[in-house]
């Protein structure tokens, strides 16, 4: 891997490692200030609407722009949207709707950020070091998620929850001048001739479409986030009622997963030299349903813990090999629309997953029965794209360079 790529990666695990003291003060943050568990679903709507609303959108403006220079200057915006909530807190001027703005703008900036990475990575490394990359980036993420948290908790007992949030904007700042060091172009040199927002919106949306293996890869996302976000929705509820398990054993769990997810994530790279991304994708997938089978069989805590750690690592390895295979099929000066789109529709699918996951559960009263028709539904979904492009995609991959 060249030198740019080892800069751009530093950046994103040190921004990725302050995101995770926000993410663990955030919800502290709402319920210190209103103690109303409605407040904090809307501090959550407040970050996940910009998919819907500005998704396509913000896609089609990666695609339009200088991508280096959009990721740095957003990564300098986050900065001040983030140390705002601080310095009000600091003044005594916080209040419950200035949370939401901050969640709001945090989150439209960091989308425009993450449809611009997700396009940058094409240029740094080759083809065959996509999966690599990605995995590295994604072990990275994980692995801050885990330990941020922990030290985050350590911190504020000597110092303002609010004031963790400066970590966060110092990360920004950190991961700014990182980008500034990469000479590397994310940009295709290839020009393109002058068009609308209105038309690039709609040629993003239409190669989704059209392109045979990503509209496999949309709609088997679509359908994994439909059946199986409720699998980690609803993990506390699976463990309590089918697996027993105390507080402290359920933290086990959900520390084995991230294990899962470290590891597998460092792993495929390794499994792209021997098993094309179709393989991988769609193995992944069914042994991921065999194993949710097997836990909501089983009744043993013991055993729960390496099959859930094992269930995530598929759940990574499938993720991390569908977007290596989007950003090594699509035209550069395409990736950003496609991931917008792609992502738009499983923001929109999710919530419904959700849902209706949570009412199956409150209907049966068996949450393991749920969890077992789940594992075999995404079975069923591993089968029936094994007939799709998304089987045989290599054929679709353009000539190397």
């Amino acid at each position: 891997m060249q030198p740019d790529f080892w800069k751009f990666w530093i950046g994103q695990t040190i921004s990725n490692f302050g995101s995770s003291f926000t993410a663990f003060a955030w919800p502290l943050l709402v319920y210190k200030l209103t103690g109303s568990a409605l407040n904090l679903a809307f501090s959550s709507v407040s970050t996940t609407l910009p998919w819907l609303l500005f998704g396509f959108f913000l896609g089609a403006y990666v695609d339009r722009s200088n991508r280096k220079q959009l990721m740095t200057l957003t990564d300098f915006a986050n900065a001040l949207v983030i140390a705002s909530i601080p310095l009000l807190a600091w003044l005594h001027q916080l209040v419950i709707w200035q949370i939401y703005l901050v969640g709001f703008l945090g989150s439209t900036l960091s989308i425009c950020f993450l449809l611009a990475q997700s396009a940058a990575l094409p240029s740094l490394v080759t083809r065959e070091q996509l999966a690599t990359a990605n995995g590295r980036i994604q072990a990275a993420t994980s692995a801050a998620r885990v330990l941020g948290p922990l030290i985050a908790g350590a911190i504020v007992a000597i110092m303002p929850l609010s004031a963790l949030l400066f970590f966060d904007a110092l990360s920004f700042l950190l991961s700014a001048g990182l980008l500034l060091l990469i000479r590397t172009s994310f940009n295709s040199t290839t020009q393109r001739k002058a068009t609308s927002f209105r038309s690039d919106m709609r040629e993003g949306l239409s190669y989704v479409l059209q392109q045979p293996v990503i509209r496999s890869i949309a709609i088997i996302a679509a359908l994994f986030n439909l059946v199986g976000i409720t699998l980690g929705a609803q993990l506390v509820v699976f463990a309590r009622q089918h697996l027993l398990a105390s507080d402290t054993q359920i933290g086990f769990l959900f520390s084995a997963g991230s294990l899962g997810v470290i590891v597998c994530s460092l792993l495929a790279g390794t499994m792209r030299k021997y098993w094309s991304f179709g393989a991988i994708a769609l193995g992944t997938t069914m042994i991921n349903g065999l194993l949710i089978l097997v836990l909501a069989m089983i009744p043993w805590y013991w055993l729960a813990l390496p099959l859930w750690a094992l269930s995530s690592g598929m759940i990574i390895l499938f993720n991390i090999t569908v977007v290596s295979l989007r950003q090594a099929l699509v035209p550069n000066h395409l990736l950003g629309r496609v991931a917008g789109v792609i992502n738009v529709i499983g923001q929109a699918i999710s919530p419904l997953g959700t849902v209706l996951g949570g009412w199956l559960i409150v209907l049966t009263n068996q949450v393991a029965w749920v969890y077992g028709a789940i594992g075999v539904i995404i079975c069923g979904i591993a089968v029936g794209f094994s007939f799709t492009a998304l089987a045989h995609a290599e054929r679709y991959l353009p000539s190397e360079e």
